[in-house]
């Protein structure tokens, strides 16, 4: 007889209802379908979840960011939930973008460090394992106390911008944090690097003081991990203009674009401002410059080899 305990388990594919379309891209590059689950709201909103295929002994991979509102996160967790109690051999969740990643130190008397909660509650619902993109910062995954693969939008974006016809490019990082990121972009790009000088007197508040590097008469590519409100993008574009910049591109791993964040991009003198679909864009938020780059092939080789035991590392080598 073979050694059951040496057969591996099928892969399970489920997605709540943040990204339905990631995760249906996804499942097509996997080559099969996503697993049958009923989602609804109660009439006090009340999310229910039910699994409606069997899961016991599988590999279940679950599908969703934690964006804004916050049932996004109650979402996963009941997900997660429902596989555990449905004995599931293994559950990985499958984050494209964390939320919360932001609120990452105790900066200020008396507030929460929620993106450690967030880890916290994962880990505690029953996942063995985190597959995300792009952390707002790496040391996230120290957060978490089970595996964490932290995959990387980069080469997304890189094949994106070779196709271009960029002149004497230089990979600007929007300040100093986003530094090591701007220099890897740089890097694969054979561009340069300058950095901006960012103050930020409050949240979602961003002015430039001075931008270190030459930019003058030269393509610049502004490189971060998300759009928010986009002022930090657009004040730094103005700044590079004003410097006498030839054309500007923008790339961020993450869309949130949340309030004025269209207006200011479509105001702004960028040419063209590229994001990937970690987070689903809808229409109401899409204007004409703006290019989403889907991440879903980059997601299906990380749950393939992930399933297959292989390395995950070697698909940014």
């Amino acid at each position: 007889m073979p050694d059951i305990s040496l057969a591996r388990s099928k892969m399970l594919l489920l997605s709540g209802t943040a990204n339905r379309p990631l995760a249906e891209e996804i499942a097509a590059f996997l080559g099969q379908p996503l697993c049958q689950v009923t989602i609804r709201r109660f009439a006090d909103g009340e999310i229910f979840i039910r699994i409606d295929e069997n899961v016991r002994g599988q590999d279940v991979y679950i599908i969703q960011p934690t964006n804004s509102p916050g049932e996004n996160i109650i979402e996963l967790l009941i997900l997660i939930d429902a596989a555990r109690r449905a004995s599931a051999a293994r559950i990985s969740a499958v984050i494209p973008y964390f939320g919360y990643a932001r609120q990452d130190r105790k900066d200020q008397p008396r507030v929460a460090i929620s993106a450690k909660l967030m880890a916290n509650v994962i880990a505690t619902a029953g996942a063995d394992r985190v597959l995300a993109i792009d952390f707002h910062q790496h040391q996230l995954q120290g957060f978490f106390d089970i595996p964490v693969d932290h995959l990387y939008a980069a080469p997304v974006f890189v094949q994106h911008y070779r196709q271009k016809d960029l002149h004497d490019l230089v990979v600007v990082a929007p300040d100093a944090g986003g530094t090591k990121m701007a220099r890897g972009f740089a890097k694969r790009l054979n561009a340069s690097l300058a950095i901006v000088d960012k103050r930020r007197p409050s949240a979602n508040v961003a002015e430039v003081l001075n931008v270190v590097g030459e930019v003058e008469d030269r393509d610049c590519l502004m490189v971060d991990d998300m759009i928010d409100t986009a002022g930090t993008m657009c004040e730094a574009a103005r700044a590079l203009k004003r410097l006498g910049a030839r054309e500007i591109y923008g790339c961020a791993s993450h869309a949130l674009l949340s309030g004025p964040a269209v207006d200011r991009l479509s105001a702004a003198p960028i040419t063209e401002v590229a994001v990937t679909n970690t987070i689903r864009v809808p229409d109401e938020r899409r204007y004409d410059r703006l290019k989403v780059l889907s991440i879903a092939p980059l997601l299906a080789e990380a749950i393939r080899n992930t399933h297959s035991d292989q390395s995950v590392s070697s698909l940014f080598d």
